[in-house]
């Protein structure tokens, strides 16, 4: 099977989000081929370049988010008003107030598409003078949002520039017979743009779409627009397009796989159906933890354990004040504070803060006349000589403690789980989903309650045993790079079997592989009672009839076939639920 696999920012570059996930989904998928296509976010991100990658990624083709990409063309009278038309409908769909405009919202993207495909110059038409005065319209007419009604010609200005970042990939030589029209699947990474190629190879080449976000990219635009320095009406255009195509994008896509309940009840209320939703949690290495694990040292019972980034979300004000509380209980105690490397003047802003609260809070304090003076709060980072390794760090206390108020997925929870430690944990994210009943949770910001459960734990060691040893086995079973690949293998073959190779399998010599496609590939029949609808993915003659249509191909008698009476199934027009994925707790950490 060769695999589209689409990504924005991450992988194959050094640096990135989605980059760790997706080398071990290639990596360990070493079955099928991997056809990259990325987006590139920064110069500096290419400059420091890509990671080794493995033999199955046979192709990678990049094109910056970044960088003026203009093509030099300009459109003549019946292009223009082409564009026009389409741009008209993209606009009054994110201007207009309510939900209910996503089919012009697909209308004009899908337009745009074509136009680009056809003739290129959507740089330079997007920058336009008419594109500002689309806006302007669509921003002044009646139904539209509040907020934009204050926009000024700025406001269009930047609002257009933003835009035609997002929409780049449009314009991008993607789509041929060498690209992704010669794919089985498009894998996209996240939504947003980088889902952008895949709903075009679906329109193109009826190639089916998955979807996977550990972090629902919608709510992560939502999350950093409020530190952006833009006017109120261009965040209100540019939430309201970042939420018309999550939109488009859950409902073209075959399946989508949240890393959590939390980012799917995120997508559930965008408009995905939830019957084409698959949770999948991230896969993370056990084996670099089994040591601490496994081992029979449980850490230093007195010592609490904090292990993440410095940055303000952690709440560490709030586990600060906290231990105040635990010290007045328990003397003893002491907390250890490991972070990555401080990067930027709000992250040291902000670990300065921290360290001169500690040192107003806690004194520092000596045994007797004779010794050292010592403050029980310590800042430390992760690779010094205290802590070599991560492991290392979860291993020198007792009790982990997270305390933020903004969480995805727990990752530092995880690991602590992996390490076998009891955890002390507030109630934000997929904290809940994560830890199930081997931790202690309380409400965030709530400095007594975080106190009280740390005290608990402190002075209970059977207890501290207990809940690691069932938290370990809880990580092992659920969390594991393993079991993350099983998912995606089964997910892989299930989509192939409802849109079935029709490329022959061939190897570097040009000779063919022998079953080189999975046995759905040639079964008879079609897949449901009716033929599915435009723009699914359900069955092979919806795969079929598309791809046929875009080489200007019916195929013959497809409109005669009967289904046979083991095929009356679903017909809801996309991949049918299992048993499994009925959305409860105990079975959504098992998808």
């Amino acid at each position: 099977m060769r695999i589209g696999l689409l990504t924005d920012g991450g992988y194959p570059y050094a640096t990135g989000e989605s980059r760790l996930w997706c080398d071990r989904l290639v990596r360990g998928l070493a079955q099928h081929d991997f056809d990259v296509y990325a987006l590139s976010r920064s110069a500096q991100q290419v400059e420091q370049g890509w990671i080794q990658l493995p033999p199955q990624v046979r192709r990678v083709r990049t094109a910056p988010l970044w960088a003026p990409e203009d093509d030099g063309h300009t459109y003549g009278r019946r292009d223009r008003r082409r564009f026009l038309g389409h741009f008209k409908e993209l606009a009054a769909a994110v201007c207009a107030d309510g939900d209910d405009h996503r089919e012009a919202f697909a209308e004009g993207l899908y337009g745009l598409a074509d136009l680009a495909r056809e003739r290129g110059g959507l740089y330079s038409a997007l920058r336009s003078e008419v594109a500002v005065r689309v806006l302007e319209s669509a921003c002044r007419a009646p139904g539209a949002r509040r907020t934009v009604h204050a926009a000024t010609v700025p406001d269009y200005l930047m609002f257009a520039d933003e835009l035609e970042r997002t929409l780049r990939p449009l314009s991008l030589d993607w789509y041929g017979d060498d690209g992704l029209g010669t794919v089985d699947l498009c894998h996209a990474a996240s939504g947003g743009s980088a889902a952008l190629p895949g709903l075009l190879a679906k329109r193109f080449f009826g190639v089916p779409l998955l979807v996977t976000e550990y972090g629902v990219h919608l709510r992560a635009h939502y999350l950093s627009a409020d530190g952006a320095e833009l006017s109120a009406p261009v965040r209100a255009l540019l939430a309201a397009f970042q939420r018309r195509l999550a939109a488009e994008v859950y409902a073209q896509a075959s399946v989508i796989t949240p890393g959590n309940a939390h980012a799917r009840r995120w997508q559930e209320k965008c408009g995905a159906d939830r019957a084409r939703l698959r949770t999948v949690h991230p896969g993370m290495e056990a084996d670099r933890f089994a040591a601490v694990g496994e081992g029979a040292d449980s850490g230093d019972p007195h010592t609490l354990v904090w292990i993440g980034r410095i940055e303000p979300a952690k709440d560490l004000i709030a586990l600060l004040h906290a231990f105040a509380e635990v010290r007045k209980a328990e003397p003893q105690a002491r907390l250890r504070l490991f972070g990555a490397p401080v990067h930027g003047a709000e992250a040291a802003t902000y670990l300065a803060h921290c360290q001169a609260l500690a040192a107003q809070l806690f004194p520092d304090e000596a045994a007797d006349a004779h010794a050292v003076g010592d403050n029980p709060v310590s800042f430390e980072e992760i690779g010094g000589p205290e802590a070599p390794e991560l492991a290392d760090a979860y291993a020198t206390g007792g009790v982990v403690v997270l305390s933020s108020v903004v969480e995805g997925f727990p990752i530092s929870l995880v690991e602590a789980m992996f390490c076998g430690r009891a955890t002390v944990s507030t109630d934000v994210g997929a904290v809940v989903e994560v830890i199930g009943g081997t931790g202690l949770v309380v409400p965030p910001r709530n400095p007594r309650a975080l106190a009280d459960a740390c005290i608990a734990l402190l002075r209970d060691p059977e207890r501290r045993e207990r809940l690691g040893a069932a938290a370990r086995a809880r990580a092992l079973e659920l969390f594991t790079v393993e079991q993350n690949l099983a998912a995606f293998r089964g997910i892989y073959l299930e989509l192939i079997s409802h849109s079935p190779v029709r490329r022959e399998a061939v190897d570097e010599d040009g000779a063919p592989v022998p079953f080189g496609h999975p046995a759905e590939a040639h079964m008879q029949g079609r897949w449901t009672g009716r033929a599915a609808g435009p723009g699914t993915a359900s069955g092979p003659e919806s795969g079929t009839a598309s791809r046929s249509a875009a080489d200007g191909r019916t195929a013959p008698g497809a409109a005669h076939r009967k289904a046979p009476r083991w095929a009356d199934g679903p017909r809801t027009g996309h991949v049918a639920p299992a048993a499994a994925d009925i959305p409860t707790p105990a079975k959504e950490a098992r998808a």
